[in-house]
């Protein structure tokens, strides 16, 4: 099978907000261009993992390639890329724009701009790409395409006259979308007589394949029995297979300049597949490496240890295989005193946390628990040296420490008028200086620079549930401050919880404190003696719960004779629960940590 004409290729990915309806115009274009059979079609078909179709959010970019009979009587190759919304994976948004020359911008023609709109139409126009608004849910009753075409110049600056309207669920006007990244989005540029050089895109493992690796040509061609070799890592591999995904994997033997696709070649490690690395033919290499994608920079940390220590390797396997798969995720190996062997692991935030873990437990089979998520704090300390602290129990001890930086970060939330007071309130009691107000049609946006400790606890959380889910939020880190900022930790029946210490503001301490004590007594189970639960900074206890004992009445099978034979049963037990506590270990639920962890203010 030959290459394809370059002129006739259109790579483009799909940018939008959150739920605006990206991976359902995904599904519409598959099935206008007959890519699939309508029998093997299943709602956002490109979601393959079970846990982005249980929480309806795509979080690995997806690849498809659709052919296309425009009414110019040319048939086209449209290579389409799904990407994330979230601002947890912008990463994966960004490698996959490189991969492309042109964007399809969904705009919800009911909610207009929102945060993360904005963040990856910058993205996209960093990457150099022509775009095309789409105004999407143009069937709903409060849809207001001509208020939002004007929205998108004003706040974005591109002009939408030409704006697509659709409505991606019933299908309507789906082949204007399909004519306008035809005739409105360029070419690939590459030459296809030039040597080999193609960008590693994405690559993850295969049971049967080994390693698979997701690739697009920029100049020359790629076929079967090629020899390759990675530029970054300087491995060598012989082409086994070429293919391209309609969704499913289809061989085709070569691919041409400009195309993207997938290719196997016995790669047993996922480590020699760096993202971002350049691939060129082993025998005509080309003269100089892509510059790659810059490395992303995890912004949240926590531990995460095997609930049963034997799980240990089996974890460190894991997590190998998910780091190859998604290059956001970072580890190294640590150890708790509580919990034995385990990772510290970065992430870009919460969600991707949450995934994370909850892609380890389903695709491993494995038992986690985590530990309280932290920010890294850089300690300069009173020798003039400087550290950058993940673990809040490695804190040095607080005569050495001259001052603790913490990140800031600067956070746009855009929201409807109505919930404004109880998000600026929001902001404010999170330490938050408030940079600018300004309004956008109907909708206030608010930027203000914030301490990422107070963010990644349940902040995402809470200002979704004051503006009953309306307001979107997007950050950026912008420096590290000086903060008044202490070790809090948490001890169960007097032995610290190392997975619960945290550091805090002064100020926040106390109520932070009182918070995780008071839930703690309420998520762990009554033992058969009372067990204290405190809070401290340094030797001073600042809150304490006690979660009373469990009572067996021992005198059940006393009836009758004298007092004394009660009272001396009594005594006895009360003795054996003294030895208890002395000795008796607290059983802290998995829950408990993590609910004690999500905490309300």
């Amino acid at each position: 099978m030959t290459a394809h004409p370059i002129a006739n290729i259109r790579n483009f990915s799909i940018v939008a907000h959150i739920d605006h309806g990206k991976s359902t115009l995904a599904d519409r274009l598959i099935q206008q261009t007959g890519t699939m059979a309508e029998r093997e079609m299943v709602e956002q078909v490109l979601d393959s993992m079970d846990i982005e179709r249980e929480r309806g959010i795509t979080i690995k970019a997806q690849t498809v390639r659709l052919e296309y009979n425009a009414q110019d009587g040319k048939t086209y190759i449209l290579n389409l890329m799904d990407t994330p919304g979230h601002v947890d994976f912008a990463y994966e948004v960004s490698r996959s724009l490189a991969a492309c020359e042109g964007s399809l911008l969904v705009v919800d023609a009911s909610q207009g701009v929102e945060a993360q709109t904005l963040a990856n139409v910058y993205h996209a126009l960093d990457a150099g790409h022509e775009i095309v608004p789409v105004l999407n849910k143009i069937d709903l009753p409060a849809a207001e395409p001509d208020r939002i075409k004007q929205q998108i110049e004003d706040v974005i600056g591109l002009d939408a006259s030409q704006a697509v309207p659709i409505s991606a669920k019933t299908g309507l006007n789906i082949e204007a979308v399909l004519e306008a990244i035809v005739h409105r989005l360029p070419p690939p540029v590459g030459d296809e007589n030039a040597p080999l050089k193609a960008l590693l895109v994405d690559s993850w493992y295969d049971a049967y394949l080994g390693v698979v690796v997701l690739v697009r040509v920029i100049d020359g061609v790629m076929q079967q029995g090629m020899r390759i070799r990675m530029m970054g890592t300087d491995a060598h591999y012989e082409i086994d297979r070429v293919g391209v995904f309609r969704p499913r994997m289809v061989e085709v033997g070569v691919l041409g300049t400009g195309e993207i696709g997938y290719i196997t070649a016995q790669i047993k490690q996922v480590a020699d597949t760096r993202v971002g690395d350049t691939i060129t033919d082993d025998r005509r290499p080309t003269a100089e490496a892509m510059p790659g994608f810059k490395p992303a920079q995890p912004v949240v940390f926590c531990g995460l240890f095997p609930t049963d220590a034997a799980d240990f390797e089996a974890l460190r396997a894991a997590m190998g295989r998910l780091r190859l798969n998604d290059a956001s995720f970072s580890y190294e190996m640590e150890t708790s005193a509580a919990l034995g062997f385990g990772f510290r692991c970065g992430f870009l935030g919460l969600l991707h946390l949450e995934i994370i873990q909850e892609r380890l437990e389903r695709e491993f089979n494995l038992d986690l628990i985590a530990t309280a998520p932290s920010v890294v704090y850089q300690i300069a300390l009173t020798d003039g040296s400087e550290l950058t602290l993940h673990n809040p129990v490695d804190l040095p001890d607080v005569v050495r420490i001259s001052e603790i930086r913490e990140p800031w970060i600067k956070a746009t939330i855009l929201t409807p008028d109505e919930y404004l007071g109880s998000i600026l309130k929001l902001c404010q009691d999170r330490r938050g200086q408030q940079v600018d107000l300004s309004y956008v049609g109907k909708r206030a946006m608010v930027v203000y620079e914030l301490p990422l400790n107070e963010v990644v606890f349940d902040f995402y959380d809470r200002l979704k549930s004051v503006s009953k889910g309306y307001a979107s939020f997007d950050y950026q880190i912008i420096d590290y401050r000086a903060g008044d900022l202490v070790k809090m930790s948490v001890l169960v029946n007097s032995e610290p919880v190392d997975a619960l210490a945290m550091l805090v503001h002064r100020d926040r301490a106390e109520m932070r404190g009182r918070g995780m004590v008071e839930k703690l007594r309420e998520l762990i189970p009554p033992h058969m003696f009372q067990i204290p639960i405190q809070a401290a900074i340094g030797g001073k206890i600042i809150a304490r719960e006690t979660i009373r004992a469990l009572r067996k009445d021992v005198t059940a099978k006393c009836y009758g004779g004298d007092a004394s034979r009660k009272r001396k049963l009594l005594d006895k037990q009360k003795a054996g629960k003294k030895k208890m506590r002395q000795f008796g270990k607290v059983d802290i639920p998995q829950e408990a940590f993590i609910a004690a962890l999500k905490m309300d203010s």
